[in-house]
C-alpha cells in the first residue's frame, strides 16, 4: 500500500531531515546542462527567476513580466537600475517625500519603495543601484505577495546578477563622457575544475552631470564562487559590495501645483550636501538534486546598508500668485539629515516536487521563510541655513555659524516567517492550472527617543495574513500562451519599519488584481508579444479624517489599464523592444481633503496615463550597429487633490557602435534633443532629468 504525505508536510519534513537526506541520496548522474545562448545580444529572454522559485519559461507564468537584459543594458549604458527601468512601462520614479531617500519606484501607480529584490531576496536599503553585477533586471507586474510576502501591490522588481559558469571570458570596459563622465567595469569568469568556476564584477565611477553642483563617486566589486557545477549537489557563495559617495540632487519646489520655471541646471542646496550610500550583501544558496524529479534549496543572505544623508531641500511658505518672478520668492533651507543603519538576515528553504497524480502531472514547490530587520535612524536638525531667492541661489557651502543638533534616535526591528505552497498543474499539453496560497507572520517593534522633549515612545504590532495566486494558462500551440490570473498582496502598516501611534493599530492594506494576457511568439521564436488587460485594486487604503487627524483604513483606489510589448528579432539584424501602457488611476474613497478639495474620483497619484518605451537597433553590416529609442510618459499628478502636477515628455536617445569579436566600440548619445522635463517627481519637488550628454564606452574581451 503507498502512503503519500501532502506537499506541505513533505516540505517541513525534508527541511529537518536535510542533513539525512543529503548523505543517503543514492548517487544520481549529473545533470545535461543546456549550452549557453550562442546570440547574446537578444534582446528578448526566454526564461525569467522572477515569477517561479526554479525559474519558469516566461510563457508559463500568468502574469506581465519585463525583463531588461544585459543586451539591452550595454546597448543603453544604463549604469543604474532607475535607467534599466525606462524600458519597462507603468514605472514612475518619486523624488522620495517623506525621508526615503535612494532608488523610490512606483509600479502600476502603487510605491515599489520595499518591493526591489537581489536574487530573490529583498533589497531593503535605501541607496542608488547600479547595474555592474547584473545579468538583467526583472519586472513582475500584479500582487504577488504569495511569492514575495508583504509588499508588491503594483509588482515586484528582481536584479538578477551574474553567475560563474564553465567557461573562461573576461571584459573590461573604459566610458568617457561630457560632463566629466569617467567609468571603468571588469567582468571576469574562470573556472577552477570541470565543476567550479569564480566569478567578479567590479566597477569604478566619478562624474558630474548637466545640473549644477551634482557630483556622483561609486566603486563596487561583487565576487561569487560556484561549486558542483553539473552535479547534484551545487554551492553558490556571492558577496557584494557597493559604495557611494554623491552629492545629491533634490531639484525644484513645486509652487502653485507645479515646479517652479527655473534653468535646468540650476541647484538649490549647499556644495557640502552629501549622501554616502554603503551596501554589502553575503549570501550562500545549497541546491541538492534528491532525484531527477525532487530539488531542494537552502539559500541564506546577510545584508547592510548604512546611509549618511545631508541634503538640503528649498520649502516654499506661504502663497504667491501664478506666474510670480522667481526673485520675488523666497525659500527657506530645509536639510533632510540622518544616519540610517539597516540589516536583514534572511534564510529561504524550498523543496520543489515533481509527481504524477490521478494521471495528472504536478510540479509542488513548498518552503519556510525566516527573517530579522533592524533599522536605526539617528535624525538631526539644522539651525542658521537661513534662506535663498529663487532666482540667485550661491553655490557654496553651508554657513560656519550653522548649528547640527541630534532631534530624535528610532530603533527598529521586524521578525517574520513565511510557510508557502505552490502547485503547477499540467492538466492536459494545452491546459495549465498554477495556483498557491501563502502564511506569513510578521511582527515589528520600535523605540524612539526625541532630544527636545526627552520622551521615548515603545511601540509593536503583530500581522498574520494570508496569500493566493491563482492562473489557468491556454497553450494551443509551442507560439500561443494565454491566461488569466488571480492575486492577493498586502501591506502593512509597519512595512518599512516606521511605526506611529496612528498607524501601528492598524491591520495590512489589502489589495488584489484580476488579469487577463497573452504571450505570443512569432518568427520561430525569435520575436515576442504580451498584452494584458487588468486591475488592480487596494480595498482597505489607509486614509486620515481631516477633521481628527485619525488614521483609519477607509480608502479605496484601484488601476485598471492596458499593457502591450514587443521584443526580440523582427530580421537577423533588426531587434526591437518596446512597450506601452493605458493607466487608469482612481481614488475611489478616501477621507482626505485639501484645500475644501476631496480626494474622491481623482487620479491616483504617479499614474501617467499613457506611457510609451521604444528602443530598436540595426546592423546594416555585421560589424556595425544604429539604433535609438523613445521614451514618452504623459502628464502626471503628484498629490491625491490633482492640484500639482508634471507636464508629460517625450525623450530620445541614440547609438552606434563598431563591434569585433574581440572588442567594441559604443557612442551613445543621451537625451538627444535636450529635453527639459521632470523624471523624477513628488508632491512638494520635482528634479529636472539629466541634460544631453554624450559616451563613448571601449570594451575589451578576453
Amino acid at each position: 500500500m503507498k502512503h503519500r504525505l501532502t506537499p506541505l508536510a513533505t516540505a517541513l519534513l525534508t527541511a529537518v531531515a536535510a542533513p539525512a537526506i543529503a548523505q543517503t541520496a543514492p548517487a544520481v548522474l549529473p545533470e545535461i546542462k543546456v549550452q549557453e545562448r550562442a546570440d547574446k545580444d537578444n534582446y528578448a529572454a526566454a526564461t525569467s527567476t522572477i515569477g517561479n522559485k526554479a525559474g519558469a519559461d516566461m510563457r508559463d507564468i500568468p502574469q506581465t513580466v519585463n525583463v531588461v537584459n544585459r543586451a539591452v543594458l550595454n546597448a543603453q549604458a544604463a549604469t543604474t537600475m532607475s535607467e534599466a527601468l525606462r524600458n519597462v512601462p507603468g514605472i514612475t520614479i518619486s523624488a522620495g517625500e517623506g525621508g526615503q531617500i535612494g532608488d523610490n519606484i512606483n509600479l502600476r501607480g502603487y510605491s515599489a519603495r520595499t518591493d526591489v529584490y537581489l536574487d530573490g531576496f529583498r533589497d531593503r536599503g535605501q541607496y542608488s543601484r547600479d547595474t555592474f553585477n547584473l545579468e538583467a533586471v526583472e519586472v513582475l507586474k500584479g500582487p504577488s505577495s504569495m511569492l514575495f510576502g508583504r509588499g508588491s501591490t503594483g509588482g515586484v522588481i528582481n536584479q538578477s546578477s551574474r553567475k560563474p559558469n564553465l567557461r573562461a571570458s573576461g571584459e573590461v570596459t573604459a566610458t568617457i563622457g561630457t560632463d566629466s563622465y569617467y567609468r571603468s567595469t571588469l567582468d571576469l569568469n574562470r573556472p577552477l575544475s570541470e565543476t567550479s568556476a569564480f566569478r567578479v564584477d567590479a566597477f569604478v565611477q566619478d562624474s558630474e552631470s548637466t545640473r549644477d553642483v551634482v557630483q556622483n563617486k561609486r566603486f563596487g566589486v561583487a565576487p561569487s564562487l560556484r561549486l558542483g557545477i553539473g552535479t547534484p549537489t551545487e554551492i553558490i557563495l556571492s558577496a557584494f559590495i557597493q559604495r557611494n559617495k554623491d552629492i545629491p540632487d533634490y531639484g525644484f519646489p513645486v509652487v502653485n501645483g507645479k515646479p517652479i520655471n527655473a534653468p535646468a541646471s540650476r541647484y538649490y542646496g549647499y556644495t557640502d550636501d552629501r549622501y554616502d550610500q554603503d551596501a554589502s550583501i553575503a549570501s550562500v544558496s545549497i541546491k541538492h538534486k534528491i532525484d531527477k524529479d525532487t530539488t531542494l534549496q537552502n539559500r541564506t543572505q546577510y545584508a547592510k546598508y548604512t546611509t549618511t544623508a545631508s541634503p538640503t531641500r528649498v520649502n516654499v511658505t506661504g502663497t504667491y500668485p501664478v506666474g510670480i518672478a522667481l526673485d520675488k520668492i523666497v525659500a527657506v533651507y530645509n536639510p533632510g539629515d540622518r544616519v540610517i543603519d539597516d540589516s536583514s538576515f534572511v534564510n529561504q528553504t524550498d523543496l520543489i516536487v515533481k509527481r504524477k497524480l490521478a494521471g495528472v502531472q504536478h510540479t509542488f514547490t513548498s518552503g519556510l521563510e525566516l527573517a530579522k530587520d533592524k533599522y536605526a535612524n539617528a535624525g538631526y536638525t539644522w539651525s542658521g541655513l537661513g534662506n535663498v531667492n529663487l532666482a540667485a541661489p550661491l553655490y557654496v557651502a553651508k554657513p560656519a555659524t550653522a548649528v547640527r543638533t541630534a532631534s530624535t534616535q528610532t530603533d527598529s526591528d521586524a521578525t517574520s516567517v513565511a510557510l508557502y505552497l505552490n502547485d503547477q498543474i499540467d492538466l492536459d499539453p494545452q491546459w495549465k492550472l498554477v495556483a498557491g496560497v501563502r502564511w506569513d507572520r510578521y511582527r515589528a517593534s520600535q523605540s524612539a527617543y526625541s532630544y527636545s522633549t526627552k520622551v521615548r515612545t515603545d511601540l509593536s504590532h503583530t500581522d498574520n495574513m494570508l496569500s493566493t495566486r491563482a492562473g489557468l494558462i491556454w497553450q494551443p500551440t509551442e507560439m500561443q500562451s494565454y491566461y488569466v490570473s488571480y492575486g492577493t498582496s498586502f501591506n502593512p502598516s509597519t512595512e518599512t519599519l516606521a511605526l506611529s501611534a496612528s498607524n501601528v493599530n492598524l491591520d495590512p492594506e489589502k489589495n488584489k488584481s484580476i488579469e487577463l494576457g497573452t504571450k505570443l511568439d512569432f518568427l520561430d521564436g525569435n520575436l515576442s508579444l504580451n498584452g494584458a488587460v487588468f486591475r488592480v485594486q487596494k480595498t482597505n487604503a489607509r486614509t486620515t479624517d481631516p477633521l481628527t487627524s485619525v488614521v483609519t483604513l477607509s480608502g479605496d483606489t484601484q488601476v485598471q489599464g492596458i499593457e502591450l510589448g514587443i521584443v526580440g528579432r523582427v530580421t537577423s539584424a533588426w531587434q526591437v523592444m518596446a512597450g506601452y501602457t493605458l493607466l487608469d488611476g482612481k481614488i475611489n474613497a478616501l477621507k482626505e481633503t485639501s484645500g475644501g478639495i476631496s480626494a474622491v474620483g481623482k487620479t491616483l497619484p504617479n499614474t501617467p496615463r499613457h506611457n510609451v518605451t521604444l528602443w530598436s537597433t540595426f546592423s546594416p553590416a555585421q560589424q556595425w550597429e544604429i539604433g535609438g529609442g523613445v521614451l514618452y510618459a504623459s502628464r502626471r499628478y503628484l498629490n491625491n487633490f490633482e492640484t500639482a502636477y508634471v507636464d508629460g515628455y517625450h525623450r530620445y536617445d541614440a547609438t552606434i557602435a563598431y563591434k569585433q569579436k574581440d572588442y567594441d566600440i559604443r557612442l551613445n548619445l543621451q537625451n538627444l534633443t535636450d529635453e527639459y522635463y521632470f523624471e523624477t517627481a513628488s508632491s512638494g519637488r520635482a528634479t529636472p532629468a539629466k541634460g544631453r550628454g554624450v559616451l563613448l564606452t571601449f570594451a575589451y574581451r578576453f
